[in-house]
């Protein structure tokens, strides 16, 4: 198994370079710049040309390419034009705020997908299983962006159960408990909201297997000896029937982790899909190159990671 992480490791590095070469093309040619409707309007064109001169945008692409990639191995990402500080500091800020929010997003995701596959395979076609089914596609219809907006409507301008948005409340001090416990509190409302959502996928595989499962060959077998179906479905159909959610789990987290970028954009909550948007529309490039690169890296490094749960969950599957 080593010698496989070791080896997709390797293969990451031409991987990341050509899609670090072609959203940096994307972003060159693509109008305007981050000086274009963000400076004072009393500064003088001369100026603009001057701050244009200075940053190196009138170079050829490929001397920009060359200087930008040259410093993300030296571990300097650029200066973020728009927040004026380095993008290794503001995406390292904001990085923290979406790991936590994708931690619980996967632990409600995981939670509820598996006890609504489960309950919905093991009684298909009855009442349980088609209110879950509808669920499923209604859950499938829905965009994130309006669910989102009718979760805030009812449970924090309604009910007033939850804050509207950000991540923790200006009046608490880093580090107390009352800090960390607001935090948890900002980000209950935004998880539930994309667990919702995206469980979709672990309900409907775990439905369909757990289904298939049911009348194979070894659970009749079960069934003849004696066996209590509790023991069945616990023993026999579901450690079967998870495999294939186990084998999503790596994209999940690091699709999470990327950035549920219209969930944190409705909510207002300070994370990296949120960062992504706000970088686009500054036309701050240096930010979204650099965001696009660790989604990039995110999601091949997801990919080893379900080939490893994979092996871990099923002793069966070895990776060669």
């Amino acid at each position: 198994m080593w010698k496989t992480i070791v080896r997709r490791i390797i293969i990451l590095i031409p991987q990341v370079f050509i899609i670090s070469l072609l959203v940096f093309l994307l972003a060159n040619f693509m109008p305007g710049d981050a000086l274009t409707g963000k400076i004072d309007p009393n500064v003088s064109a001369a100026r603009l040309e001057e701050l244009r001169q200075k940053w190196g945008f009138y170079d050829p692409w490929y001397v920009k390419y060359i200087h930008w990639i040259t410093n993300i191995f030296k571990g300097d990402l650029g200066e973020s034009t728009a927040y004026k500080m380095p993008i290794t500091q503001l995406i390292g800020q904001r990085a923290m705020n979406t790991f936590w929010l994708a931690a619980l997003t996967t632990v409600l995701n995981y939670i509820i997908g598996i006890i609504l596959g489960i309950i919905s395979g093991r009684y298909n076609e009855k009442k349980p299983d088609k209110i879950i089914v509808f669920y499923t596609f209604f859950a499938l219809a829905m965009p994130s962006v309006i669910f989102g907006l009718i979760n805030i409507f009812i449970f924090s301008f309604k009910l007033k159960w939850f804050p509207v948005g950000g991540s923790v409340d200006v009046k608490y001090v880093a580090g107390t408990l009352s800090y960390y416990s607001d935090r948890i509190y900002h980000m209950i409302l935004p998880a539930m909201t994309g667990a919702l959502l995206y469980t979709v996928s672990i309900i409907q595989y775990l439905r369909s297997e757990i289904i298939e499962y049911k009348n194979s060959d070894f659970v009749v077998t079960a069934r003849s000896k004696g066996v209590p179906e509790k023991k069945i479905y616990s023993r026999h159909i579901f450690r079967n029937a998870l495999l294939p959610v186990a084998s999503f789990m790596g994209y999940d987290i690091a699709g999470l982790l990327g950035g549920s970028i219209f969930i944190e954009k409705v909510f207002s909550y300070p994370g990296m899909g949120n960062l992504f948007l706000e970088s686009i529309q500054r036309r701050d490039y240096a930010v979204v190159n650099a965001l696009i690169i660790l989604f990039a890296v995110l999601t091949v490094l997801g990919t080893l990671l379900s080939d490893v749960i994979m092996s871990l969950v099923d002793p069966r599957i070895r990776i060669k």
